[in-house]
């Protein structure tokens, strides 16, 4: 994908996403990115599958980085 192209953006992960949860992956980003394992972290902590908070990070504008397992 090219860095032209937007990031198809699935509505059934994107509908369950809460301000209160771009708020939180925003908190926790540094320099606008959060590494896969935290991200994980945070999506179970919260109870919601990895592409919601997938979801939730692409939609506060923090990129996922160090991802080892493709869930974002």
């Amino acid at each position: 994908m090219s860095s032209d192209s937007q990031k198809f953006a699935d509505p059934r992960w994107t509908s369950q996403v809460t301000d209160e949860m771009k708020a939180a992956i925003e908190a926790k980003a540094t320099d606008g990115k959060i590494t896969c394992p935290v991200l994980r972290k945070f999506a179970e902590d919260e109870g919601v599958p990895y592409k919601v908070a997938g979801a939730a990070a692409d939609a506060a504008g923090v990129r996922v980085h160090n991802c080892d397992l493709g869930c974002f």
